[in-house]
């Protein structure tokens, strides 16, 4: 089994100290201690060293940037009792009014280039997206920025409320929101998408290449979980529409939060019961069955880039391997 702890972005090592949320003026307190440091964040992307790691700032270190609640997110506490904040830089694009499969945003290239520029960002630090570096994190610096990444999201897609469309204030240190006319309560959402690793009779693997994806990029297949659905059968609803490719046991490898901008990826080992292919034309281009020998020889002549680093795909794909993919 894959060790979640041990996937990328899975990875914790902060306590989220979820009772401080309820703390009237906590945030303006943590401000005011030298001790306490900051995140920056902005669509998907953090302040970074030149050394690719997160950039945690005291709070004179971000003086440009205003300081009203709605703008800060309470990520947790330390070993020594230091605070952790982020701060959310506003991006000058609109959020996405349709979604996209689970499949496609766990490997597809960040929408742009990055977060709308900072004004007074200290010397020696940058933006970089989080699925660029997200495997190379420590486990604290990961639990951080996964989290970070994964509020900032929510509150940027979800300014008015959803029973009677009035505008929403920020509450308990970023991690709901009140609608300002009906007072009701709005809670960070989690999506969770299946994604499988479906191997046959002769330990071959499936993979796929969707219609959106770079050239040459195969992965195994995913999908989100319908409503009134267990995890197990979206395995199987999945594969099958997809692939055609008829799927019997079902087993559970790991999880990982994958926060573009929503999702739960769980990972299974999925047994193929047929192996014929038939594709839907929609969301899958491509898709094989690969040997062992077959994956390296196609990785090796650049046929096949594997899932990134990042990603429990990888993972599975490692999994059912033995061993690293170079």
């Amino acid at each position: 089994m894959i060790v979640p702890d041990d996937l990328p972005l899975s990875r914790s090592g902060v306590d989220r100290a979820a009772l401080l949320r309820l703390e009237d003026g906590f945030v303006a307190s943590a401000l005011a201690d030298d001790s306490t440091r900051v995140l920056l964040v902005c669509d998907g992307a953090v302040v970074t060293t030149g050394r690719s790691r997160v950039a945690l700032l005291r709070p004179s270190q971000v003086p440009a940037l205003a300081t009203d609640d709605d703008g800060w997110l309470l990520l947790g506490r330390g070993e020594a009792g230091e605070t952790y904040l982020a701060r959310r830089v506003p991006d000058r694009r609109p959020a996405p009014r349709v979604g996209e499969a689970s499949d496609i945003l766990v490997h597809a290239a960040p929408a742009s280039a990055g977060p709308a520029p900072v004004p007074a960002l200290p010397d020696g630090l940058g933006w970089t997206p989080l699925r660029d570096i997200g495997a190379d994190l420590t486990a604290h610096e990961a639990g951080l920025a996964t989290t970070a990444v994964a509020l900032d999201a929510w509150h940027a897609r979800h300014p008015r409320c959803p029973r009677c469309g009035g505008r929403t204030r920020v509450a308990q240190a970023g991690w709901t929101r009140v609608c300002v006319d009906d007072g009701s309560e709005h809670y960070p959402r989690t999506d969770p998408a299946v994604i499988m690793a479906v191997v046959d009779d002769d330990d071959r693997i499936l993979l796929g290449h969707a219609a959106h994806w770079a050239a040459g990029r195969w992965s195994t297949l995913a999908g989100f979980v319908e409503a009134g659905e267990s995890l197990e059968n979206a395995v199987r609803r999945e594969v099958a529409e997809e692939s055609g490719v008829v799927v019997g046991d079902v087993s559970y490898r790991g999880s990982q939060p994958w926060p573009f901008p929503a999702s739960l990826m769980i990972g299974f080992r999925a047994r193929a019961r047929s192996t014929d292919v038939t594709l839907d034309g929609v969301e899958l281009a491509e898709a094989r069955w690969f040997s062992r020998d077959e994956l390296a020889d196609a990785m090796r002549t650049g046929n096949v880039i594997p899932p990134g680093r990042a990603s429990i795909a990888r993972a599975l794909v490692e999994e059912w391997f033995g061993g690293p993919l170079s």
